[in-house]
């Protein structure tokens, strides 16, 4: 089994030894390189041949945001995940990162320099696996899944835990003979991707004319949604309401990014906005979406209630509102993404009658939500990235 080679640039000493040392604790992940600024990274992609690039924006000589634009005229394709201090109060510059091809973002927390990085190590691991496993495997590689690097995290956040509260000693290199057991719990090799087959859903009544759009989506789905976005119909006369997994704060400035490229106009949900058609309604993040009914017109509803899945927004409150409210006169759509949110609830969708899209396995950055929803039946056909505005742009055409 081949490691995942991960290349770290930030101008600290500090956050390069620690998120190197994240990485380095990780069975199946290696630090390939670091690098202080854009310039020293570009000359030791060459030797190094990275993955996966973790990049700081503010450094010296070159900014992270310089070094995008170089990698762009050059024509380097390996993903770029945005790792920075500024990234909570700079979510225009964290969105002109991905404008100019990084894949997605982490914050540091607190926004700043850090000695704790603990709260992240798991969200860090995830990016790099997800985006570096994809790219790894892409050039002939054979590397664990996702999943297989989060349940070390967890077991990582199990140890500091169980520390803290004194039921274990201090943690002592996985390596040794006494350390503790959590660390030594893991089978690499029971970590196989089996998609099961499709149960079967008998929806209560046939397929009615769309009336809504509802789409779930996660790791991934920033640039998935810039590439459906720009490619659907200036016609599309169906609203689209759409969770993305998104921290608090860049919401804004995503669907302004996305309404920049998009024919339909694009913007943050709102508490009670009319549900207007032809319009693209983004959840902003750590607020649940939902759809209120109305006399003339029906209207988005925004909560902060408990998080489902791990999430808020969720994608199975939306699909579950939409199920309640348009029945069989909806079209619901899951893509790439960790985990299972959004799965049951688009079956509970198919089972009223929805007609329902799914993204393909070989396309998604991480197949786990829409294999989920596969698995229980909620899919009705899975789609490529590359076609998945011709479908969507087929689908309601043709059930309008």
């Amino acid at each position: 089994m081949d490691d995942i080679q991960v290349m770290i640039c930030d101008d600290s000493a500090l956050m390069r030894n620690l998120i190197s040392r994240i990485v380095d604790s990780a069975e199946g992940m290696k630090t390939a390189g670091t690098a202080m600024n854009g310039k020293f990274l570009l000359q030791k992609l060459d030797q190094v041949k990275p993955d996966i690039i973790l990049l700081d924006i503010e450094m010296p000589e070159m900014t992270g945001v310089e070094f995008l634009q170089e990698r762009k005229k050059l024509g380097i394709d390996i993903p770029v995940v945005i790792l920075s201090s500024i990234a909570t109060k700079g979510a225009a510059v964290t969105m002109q990162c991905l404008e100019l091809g990084a894949s997605d973002f982490i914050t540091k927390p607190g926004g700043s320099i850090t000695a704790d990085l603990s709260s992240i190590t798991g969200t860090i691991l995830e990016k790099a696996a997800s985006y570096g496993g994809r790219y790894a495997r892409n050039n002939g590689k054979e590397v664990y899944p996702t999943e297989f690097f989060l349940q070390q995290a967890k077991l990582k956040q199990a140890e500091q835990a169980a520390v803290k509260e004194g039921i274990i000693d201090k943690i002592k290199p996985a390596n040794s003979s006494t350390s503790p057991v959590l660390t030594r719990t893991i089978t690499p090799t029971l970590w196989k991707s089996v998609t099961k087959e499709p149960a079967v859903i008998k929806p209560l009544r046939e397929g009615g004319p769309i009336e809504v759009v509802a789409l779930g989506i996660s790791t991934g789905g920033p640039n998935a949604l810039r590439e459906v976005f720009a490619k659907l119909d200036p016609k599309f006369s169906k609203p689209i309401l759409v969770v993305q997994h998104m921290p608090a704060g860049f919401t804004k400035e995503f669907a302004g990014s996305l309404d920049r490229i998009c024919p339909l106009a694009v913007k943050e949900a709102e508490d009670g906005d009319l549900i207007h058609p032809g319009q693209i309604y983004i959840a902003p993040g750590d607020f649940h979406i939902k759809v209120e009914k109305s006399t003339l017109c029906n209207i988005i509803r925004l909560s902060k209630e408990d998080l489902r899945n791990g999430h808020r927004p969720s994608a199975d409150v939306l699909f579950e509102s939409v199920a309640k409210i348009y029945q069989n006169k909806a079209l619901g759509v899951i893509m790439t993404g960790m985990g299972k949110d959004g799965a049951a609830q688009l079956a509970e969708m198919r089972k009223q009658g929805a007609w329902t899209l799914g993204q393909d396995e070989k396309s998604s950055i991480v197949y786990g939500m829409p294999k989920v929803a596969w698995e229980l039946g909620a899919v009705q056909r899975q789609v490529s990235l590359e076609n998945m505005a011709e479908a969507m742009n087929e689908t309601v055409k043709a059930h309008s």
